[in-house]
């Protein structure tokens, strides 16, 4: 407040998580309006507490505070602050100088703690309300994506290299389940949330006025740090599980196979009009990479934390904490439309199958040629020696894999020629997927999501 440029300027420094990224909502919750008025009423809920524990404090100052929560002079909480170098005094006197009966009990019996932590818990709580259903929209969306796709047999991947089959529905099951994970640990980390407090007999009125059900017992001057390690932490896995993600569907977009949604008038590259870039994904990923490493501020702030309290946290907080819930609000918003834009190339997948499925076939051939009546040795080296004929094919000539046609062509293998194509039919190969995934769904997922049916229909939309 007391320093900086103008930050509405374009000659002025600006963050673009609030200027590009972030919903308005969240931004909100981090402003410089939504803090101080929250000091304010924190001052009010004080007061209130205070008279109703029989302290001179009169209904005229009482409602003289409420009718001031939201006149709030930022000019001259400024020139205070730099006058005093002293933040929440500089509010007093702000507070004070709207309310002149009541400037004499404002912050009565308070630390600067009492409207620090106490709002930065308020922030926290109300953020991560924020966060919850934005998240479980983002699952739901991409359970509809699975249950739509749970039967279409898709090329699996391990070490980036052609695996046995799985189903798209089961691939994008196993994004789901990272994030139902951090649905629950958001969830947990949120109903974990206790108030600093004021302590004594104020503590019980103030908390529940707060929206609490519990404050500290003990504390020092501020709440635990470990209390912002725990809120990081959580969204750093979320980072963590969206950075997967995303960097699942650009693998999948340069395979076409899969791609995030593009809009009729975007530009995917100046210089290369048939661009189809995943820049969606790629912003996620590259903010995701951001939100896990600022859970490093939180955990060296709380192992520095001399004795009852030491102030080289707070400078540090005012930043790492807004820019994690920015961050997280702005992977989760893009996400969700990723999600509701998804777009599937089943053509694709399927000539990727064909051209790796006949050496993932040649078990079922000899299996197949043993219960003909033929000798699972022989089988085994008359299939070694075409495979690697069909694998020459593919990488000194670049032809197609034509494995199976030197099987139809073999004299050896005529007792199975009318059974390949059943042999070869990909959705033999994916197992029990389609079950699990509807499993998984039904049981895993629809009733995670059950509290947050009423958000369900909000549409994403991207700042930019």
């Amino acid at each position: 407040m007391a320093a900086g440029g103008d930050h509405g300027s374009p000659d002025s420094y600006r963050s673009p998580l609030a200027s590009r990224y972030a919903s308005p909502e969240m931004c909100f919750v981090f402003s410089d309006r939504y803090k101080f008025r929250t000091w304010r009423q924190l001052w009010l809920w004080l007061a209130e507490a205070e008279q109703t524990l029989g302290l001179p404090i009169t209904d005229e100052q009482i409602q003289e505070m409420k009718s001031n929560l939201e006149n709030i002079d930022f000019k001259m909480a400024a020139e205070e602050e730099k006058r005093l170098r002293h933040d929440v005094m500089a509010h007093v006197h702000t507070f004070g100088h709207c309310c002149p009966k009541a400037a004499g009990i404002i912050h009565l019996g308070a630390t600067s703690c009492y409207v620090g932590d106490n709002t930065d818990l308020i922030i926290l709580r109300n953020a991560l309300d924020l966060l919850l259903p934005k998240l479980a929209r983002v699952i739901s969306r991409l359970a509809d994506f699975a249950k739509e796709r749970a039967s279409l047999p898709t090329l699996g991947f391990t070490h980036f290299q052609p695996a046995q089959l799985t189903t798209v529905g089961k691939r994008c099951c196993l994004w789901i389940q990272d994030l139902c994970m951090d649905l629950q640990n958001l969830k947990r980390v949120r109903d974990d949330l206790r108030f600093r407090g004021v302590k004594e007999q104020l503590d019980k009125m103030v908390t529940e006025k707060a929206g609490f059900k519990r404050a500290f017992i003990i504390t020092g001057q501020t709440y635990t740090r470990k209390v912002d390690i725990e809120v990081l932490s959580v969204l750093a896995s979320l980072g963590a599980s969206v950075h997967k993600i995303c960097t699942d569907i650009r693998l999948l977009a340069n395979l076409k196979e899969m791609e995030e949604p593009f809009e009729k008038q975007q530009i995917g590259s100046s210089a290369m009009p048939y661009k189809r870039n995943p820049m969606r994904s790629e912003r996620c990923c590259s903010l995701a990479r951001h939100l896990m490493t600022l859970v490093m501020d939180p955990l060296q702030t709380a192992s520095v934390q001399w004795f009852e309290r030491t102030l080289d946290d707070s400078a540090n907080r005012r930043i790492c904490l807004a820019e994690a819930f920015l961050t997280a609000d702005t992977i989760l918003n893009t996400l969700q439309n990723i999600s509701e834009g998804l777009v599937v190339y089943p053509k694709v997948i399927e000539r990727r199958i064909r051209q790796e499925l006949p050496f993932m076939a040649t078990e079922n051939i000899i299996m197949a040629m043993v219960k003909a009546g033929g000798s699972r040795q022989d089988c085994h080296e008359k299939i070694r020696v075409l495979s690697q004929q069909a694998a020459s094919v593919v990488k000194q000539e670049g032809g197609d894999n034509d494995l199976i046609e030197r099987i139809q062509v073999d004299a050896y293998f005529s007792p199975i020629h009318s059974q390949l194509d059943h042999l070869l039919d990909p959705s033999s190969f994916t197992g029990r997927a389609s079950q699990q995934v509807q499993r998984f769904l039904e049981e895993e997922v629809y009733p995670l999501l059950k509290p947050y049916e009423s958000v369900m229909k909000v549409k994403a939309e991207l700042c930019l």
